[in-house]
């Protein structure tokens, strides 16, 4: 047994959109996970003709996720940070104060499509950042990064429901201690950025965390815990993430890289970080709220 899943922004997820796939389908009865954002059905196969209908239905607004019904509630959650939990580049936003944005965005961009080596590009970008007083870490925390939408919902909710939660980054621990503190995550993984007497030395400690860097998070983790890869639901959104992604049981191409999603069978591109959740089976009204 498949589940189909549909997902969109708040209040663009058309009922009659859904019952026309139900019945072409020939699905069991909708189950609204949130009225007119997320809804799913049973079918008794994968569809021959499913990324035609995914196509079609990203012209109108909406995500399709199919996947076998058996194990789809997730007990671990393995995230990737920047353009996943954050809605930012953290390297980016150092770059713009250091005055190098530009430069440093177009490399970002260029390795995040896996056009670059992942630990080449990092290495270029950090030495662009040589003499950046440390204390504009902070600021652009607190003045250049927002999170994004539904993020702690998704910690939250899976954490109360005994999941462990990890974010893993190719970006910084300055970054992920701030970010995983405040959402909630269980742990987290990033490069070091090296300084000296309060200013930034442009270099990283070694081993650089990359894409094998994540997938070995993946194998410690699970591990640790005694589940196997397919109780892991995965996300980001970048080349050094299809390791990760490949290997979870669910892996979620998130807003990503057109040349990413293309590798994933989970592809989010309407709906925000609680698409998890819905994917998993979870209802808006089981959605648990963050401690303040």
């Amino acid at each position: 047994m498949f589940t189909a899943t549909l997902i969109a922004a708040p209040a663009a997820l058309e009922p009659a959109l859904v019952e026309a796939l139900r019945n072409a389908w020939g699905g069991a009865a909708v189950q609204w996970l949130a009225p007119d954002e997320a809804a799913e059905f049973a079918i008794a196969e994968t569809p021959g003709n499913l990324w035609d209908v995914w196509e079609d239905l990203q012209g109108q607004g909406a995500d399709l996720v199919v996947q076998p019904s058996d194990g789809r509630c997730k007990r671990m959650l393995l995230a990737d940070m920047d353009s996943t939990i954050i809605e930012q580049e953290c390297i980016d936003e150092l770059a713009e104060v250091a005055g190098v944005g530009p430069h440093v965005r177009e490399i970002t961009a260029r390795a995040m499509n896996g056009e670059l080596d992942f630990e080449g590009a990092l290495i270029e970008r950090v030495a662009l950042l040589e003499g950046l007083p440390e204390r504009f870490i902070s600021e652009v925390l607190e003045s250049r990064i927002t999170y994004m939408p539904g993020g702690s919902e998704l910690v939250a909710t899976m954490r109360a429901n005994g999941a462990y939660c990890a974010l893993v980054s190719g970006g910084f621990t300055a970054f992920t201690q701030v970010v995983a503190a405040r959402l909630g995550f269980d742990e987290n993984r990033a490069n070091t950025l090296l300084a000296r007497d309060g200013r930034l030395l442009g270099d990283v400690a070694r081993p650089i965390l990359g894409r094998a860097a994540k997938v070995q998070a993946l194998d410690d983790i699970t591990a640790r815990l005694g589940i196997s890869d397919q109780d892991v639901v995965a996300v980001g959104d970048g080349a050094n993430d299809l390791g990760m992604l490949g290997r979870a049981g669910a892996g979620v191409a998130l807003h990503a890289k057109p040349s990413v999603a293309a590798e994933c069978d989970i592809r989010i591109n309407h709906g925000d970080l609680t698409a998890l959740l819905y994917i998993q089976g979870y209802s808006r009204t089981e959605f648990v709220s963050p401690a303040r």
